[in-house]
């Protein structure tokens, strides 16, 4: 055996071995004060700062999801989703900044083989990367690979990537076309100046440039299937990862979990707005009367409690769904109980709910905070902006819910095969 062969044959040690969930969960807290006295800087820049960044990469934050043999600590989907609450309570930017970024180390780990894990965690066990869902791209083929060229917008997270993951509908050598997904590192793509600066209202901070490829090769070993979007009907023997590292979390299924992200990241924005609106009501004078505060004004009470009743419930319902997806996964991979389209997308649903109540929670807020929270630099009015970011997100529209109808009704959903329809 090489040396080479040995080194990376050999699993990464843990940065901090023994670290706990309720460790990772308070340094995500403790990040809120610098994260809030950045956030006029990060909006303008694009993406938080080198300082947050270090403190992340540090704190373990961008290994939650990375398999143990990589120097990672496989945690719950459920810690992961609490640590990005806190980091959206100081930032929401840069809270989708960081869990678009750090969040695909799970997808690496699940669906390619052992031998491109290896390569692509490297011998630090370093991976950063967007997603893009959206297929775009041409791929010409060459011997081993093919070249790629093409443009992803909206490559949340890439300030900060290792890598990049691309989603393409991408014609078979001789055969008929198939949805993949490929990743390449990041040092092959280029970062399009197209974020930032104002650039766009809402949802300022989260690095969401667009990434162009130009004759890139990516070899046919980094290209996957996308049969594992919902069910696990393609994958009845779990996957490379779930064969690979012992754990369920790595059969990635990413509808119902992608959607519990956001939903993590809303509820976030959500307490931030509650923090903010907490302060102005207790220190700011009615206009009326002058010698009261705003925090004796009977309709600002019951706009604090809905907004925090609201709140609650869209954190309650989003750790539900990490605890029911990560159980879905044990089920099948412990039980053989399988995962239907109709659990992926009732996952969806309820998360995408609980997006909507935080939502409705930073609107209320919004609506009775008067007319200088509608300054620009005013943290009210950047969560407002924040959430209706969110609101005309495709993954925010109400059609999930009636795809998922469609399954009870025994309809056949356009997206699936007619095997996939089994509510």
């Amino acid at each position: 055996m090489s040396a080479r062969q040995d080194r990376i044959s050999t699993p990464i040690p843990q940065p901090e071995p023994g670290l706990k969930p309720e460790t990772v969960v308070a340094r995500a807290a403790a990040l809120r004060a610098q994260l809030r006295s950045e956030q006029d800087e990060s909006d303008w820049r694009g993406y938080y700062s080198e300082a947050v960044h270090k403190q992340l990469l540090e704190g373990g934050f961008y290994r939650l999801l990375t398999p143990k043999m990589f120097g990672g600590y496989e945690f719950d989907p459920k810690v992961f989703v609490q640590a990005v609450m806190e980091i959206s309570r100081g930032h929401p930017g840069a809270g989708w900044c960081f869990t678009l970024g750090a969040s695909h180390a799970y997808l690496l780990a699940s669906h390619w083989s052992e031998e491109v894990q290896r390569e692509l965690f490297g011998s630090d066990g370093e991976f950063r990367s967007p997603a893009v869902g959206v297929p775009s791209g041409k791929f010409v083929p060459v011997d081993g690979g093919f070249k790629v060229s093409g443009t992803w917008p909206f490559a949340s997270g890439i300030p900060y990537a290792t890598h990049f993951m691309g989603a393409s509908a991408m014609e078979g050598r001789g055969g008929p076309g198939r949805r993949v997904m490929f990743v390449t590192p990041k040092e092959t793509v280029e970062v399009l100046e197209d974020w930032g600066e104002d650039k766009y209202w809402g949802m300022q901070a989260s690095g969401s440039f667009a990434v162009k490829l130009t004759d890139v090769f990516v070899p046919d070993r980094y290209i996957i299937d996308t049969k594992f979007d919902a069910s696990t009907e393609h994958m009845p023997n779990g996957t490379p990862g779930t064969r690979l590292h012992g754990n369920p979390i790595y059969l990635g299924i990413p509808t119902g979990w992608f959607n519990t992200e956001f939903a993590a990241i809303l509820v976030g924005t959500a307490w931030a707005a509650l923090d903010e609106f907490r302060e102005m009501a207790m220190t700011k004078s009615q206009v009326l009367n002058p010698r009261a505060k705003l925090s004796e004004d009977s309709f600002v009470q019951n706009a604090y409690g809905r907004a925090l009743a609201l709140t609650q419930s869209a954190e309650a319902l989003t750790l539900h769904c990490a605890e029911v997806y990560a159980d879905g996964l044990r089920a099948f991979i412990y039980n053989k109980v399988p995962i239907r389209p109709a659990d992926s997308f009732t996952i969806w649903g309820k998360a995408s709910e609980s997006a909507r109540m935080a939502c409705d929670a930073v609107e209320m807020l919004f609506h009775h905070s008067g007319g200088s929270s509608g300054r620009r630099g005013r943290k009210m009015q950047r969560y407002f902006r924040d959430i209706e970011t969110y609101r005309i997100h495709p993954q925010a529209q109400p059609s999930v819910h009636a795809m998922r109808a469609q399954m009870d009704f025994g309809m056949r959903a356009s997206i699936f095969s007619e095997s996939d329809i089994r509510s």
